[in-house]
Formats: C-alpha cells, structure tokens, sequence
C-alpha cells in the first residue's frame, strides 16, 4: 500500500465520498423522484415534517447569495474550510478523528454540489417545536447536515474523552 494511503486516511477518505454520495443520492431522489416540491409538507411526527427548502446561505441561512458574485464567495469561503479539513484529515493519526473529518468534509461537499448545481442547498427535514429551544426551534436540514453534524460530534468526542500523548520535554 502506498505511504500516503496509510488506514486513517483511507477511512477518512471513504466517510468524505460515503457522505457526499449518500447526500446526493437522497436529494436526486427527493427532488427528481419523489417530487417532494409537490407533495409537501409530509408529517411525520408532530415535531418532524419533510418539505422542500432552498437555502441560498449558509447555517440558518446567514449570508443569503442569491446571485453569481455572493454564490462564489460562498463556495471560496467553503472550498478554504474543506482544504484546510483535508489537510487536517491528511496528519491526523486517529481512526476516529479521520472519520469525523471525513464526515465534516463529505457533507461539506455535499452541500457545495447542490450550490454548484442549484444555486442553493435543498433541505428537507424540517424540525419545529414550540419549546423555547432557540435556533432550534425551527431547523431545516438535508442528509449532509446530519453527517457534518456528527462529523463534529466525534470530533469534540475525540477532544473530550481521548488519550493524548505527554508533549515533549514533559516532567
């Protein structure tokens, strides 16, 4: 095996492609399958519906772009972040800390396809309650989003709860 596909890596590797493919998959489906567009909104409990959202931003649909100019920064700004996650990814030496960039960076991925291809990202979970939870209380998320958020997750797992080497020069 090639040095530079050591198994974190390639584990790594597969969560990125794994996310981003599971993500694409699912909204070709819902969008040109299924035609959630003309269906919605389907409850599914009293707090979870499935509906079409085009989200021209970012989390929580901060810094809308709706036309050519703001849509590149945003894929810049977005395409900065998932270089520097894949160098992170590239010296990271943790199976599981490979796994949670990877997922970080699949789902990244995901979501600059459907602002490549679309102009914006299509979400379709759509969580509300009426419980003074904040932002929460009215969340809209797609596939991608699940797996960043667990992505991130793991990775405060890892920080949290790992064994890290005594740095050098340690008494």
């Amino acid at each position: 095996m090639p040095p530079f596909l050591t198994p974190p890596r390639i584990l790594g590797l597969l969560a990125a492609l794994a996310a981003a493919l599971a993500d694409q998959a699912h909204k070709y489906w819902m969008l040109d399958v299924f035609g959630i567009g003309a269906r919605q909104p389907i409850t599914l409990t009293p707090f979870l519906d499935v509906v079409l959202s085009w989200n021209y931003g970012v989390s929580y649909s901060l810094f809308q772009a709706h036309e050519g100019v703001g849509r590149a920064l945003l894929l810049a700004g977005q395409s900065v972040i998932v270089a520097g996650l894949i160098w992170w990814l590239w010296r990271a030496q943790s199976r599981l800390l490979t796994l949670a960039i990877g997922l970080v960076v699949g789902g990244a991925l995901g979501n600059a396809a459907d602002r490549l291809a679309r102009g914006a990202v299509a979400d379709f979970f759509y969580f509300h309650t009426t419980l003074p939870v904040g932002p929460l209380a009215n969340y809209v998320f797609n596939v991608a989003d699940v797996a960043i958020t667990a992505g991130v997750a793991m990775l405060l797992f890892e920080t949290l709860f790992s064994e890290s080497p005594p740095a050098e020069g340690a008494a």
